[in-house]
């Protein structure tokens, strides 16, 4: 449902773990072993003495700098593009609005319901639910059209399919009061706090 870019986004990660893990690595050699320490004295020495070599032979003609620089910033402003472009992508996908349609009756118009409504209707449902340790609803868009998505953290001992029919009820409810039929992904999870929470009666 979420059009974030997962497998980008953990690329992304796993390249920067990768490279901050090597730099640590670095790090740590040039702080316990003593042969490292010249090593890269004379590694980084020879490297910023091939890119000022560089530099100097790419000069503009009658200028003092080089038209690398020019390339750099043109990397850079492509590079920011690109960033923005991918925090652009995080979290897309979500919609505002649950019904949009054209009502041709004696009073033309159009009627609009928001998510929220579908939102705070189901979670007010659910709020005081003591099989639930937790949950949320979202409106999101999905193949064209509004979706709603509610992930909830059951309690131990809850038995799953008991809990998908009572919110498949309450669901239900919500169309007959909408007016139409929505789409619903239905996310039971568990974790930590599904476990440790001191339970109250489950019902």
């Amino acid at each position: 449902m979420n059009g974030t870019p997962r497998i980008l986004n953990r690329i992304l990660l796993g390249i920067l773990g990768l490279k901050l893990l090597l730099i640590g690595a670095l790090l740590v050699l040039l702080a316990t072993v003593p042969a490292v320490g010249p090593w890269w004295q004379g590694w980084s020495a020879g490297l910023w003495d091939g890119l000022r070599g560089l530099f100097d032979r790419t000069r503009i003609p009658g200028q003092p700098v080089s038209w690398l620089w020019m390339v750099m910033v043109v990397l850079l402003l492509l590079v920011i593009g690109l960033m923005v472009a991918w925090l652009a992508q995080q979290g897309k996908g979500r919609a505002n609005l649950l019904v949009a349609e054209d009502d041709a009756g004696p009073v033309p118009g159009n009627v609009r319901i928001g998510g929220g409504v579908a939102e705070q209707a189901l979670r007010a449902a659910l709020a005081d639910r003591p099989d639930l340790a937790g949950a949320t609803v979202a409106t999101y868009e999905f193949e064209g059209e509004p979706a709603l998505r509610i992930r909830i953290q059951p309690r131990q001992g809850v038995a799953p399919h008991t809990l998908a029919a009572e919110l498949t009820a309450l669901v239900e409810a919500l169309d007959a009061v909408v007016g139409k039929r929505t789409p619903v992904l239905l996310h039971l999870g568990s974790g930590a706090r599904s476990r440790f929470r001191r339970a109250e009666r489950v019902r």
